[in-house]
């Protein structure tokens, strides 16, 4: 698959980690993605299709089934991760993705704070905690 600022992005030296990408937008949708989360909530009867903060308070909810399969626990904490920060990308004024210092997608909010989303969700699928609701809430405070 060709996508020229994904291969741009993993050519970025160190220093040039926190500009923003080229196709924000592009960006936005790919990472909103998170098939195999929107399947998995999908077939416990959870709704993603709006992307709602109240979503977030489903996830929590859910019977963590996936902790039972490390290959689907890594996948899935990602996937929770990614939703995460759509959510808070989509309602929370400024929110914006960025590329982190290991190279994976961050949150960066209008006041300069970067929220790790990716390292969250997996924590989250892993133990239950931070709850994505929670981190949610964090964020959206002014």
């Amino acid at each position: 698959m060709n996508i020229p600022f994904l291969d741009n992005w993993r050519k970025r030296p160190a220093d040039k980690a926190d500009e923003a990408w080229p196709d924000p937008e592009g960006v936005a949708q790919l990472l909103s993605e998170c098939e195999l989360l929107r399947a998995r909530a999908t077939s416990a009867g959870v709704d993603l299709g709006d992307d709602a903060p109240e979503s977030l308070e489903a996830l929590d909810q859910l019977l963590p089934r996936w902790r039972d399969d490390p290959e689907e626990l890594r996948w899935l904490g990602n996937d929770a991760g990614l939703y995460l920060g759509t959510v808070i990308v989509r309602h929370v004024p400024g929110a914006h993705w960025g590329p982190g210092p290991e190279g994976h997608p961050i949150v960066v909010m209008a006041s300069g704070r970067e929220i790790d989303v990716v390292t969250a969700g997996q924590e989250w699928a892993e133990a239950g905690t931070p709850e994505l609701s929670q981190v949610y809430a964090e964020a959206s405070e002014p």
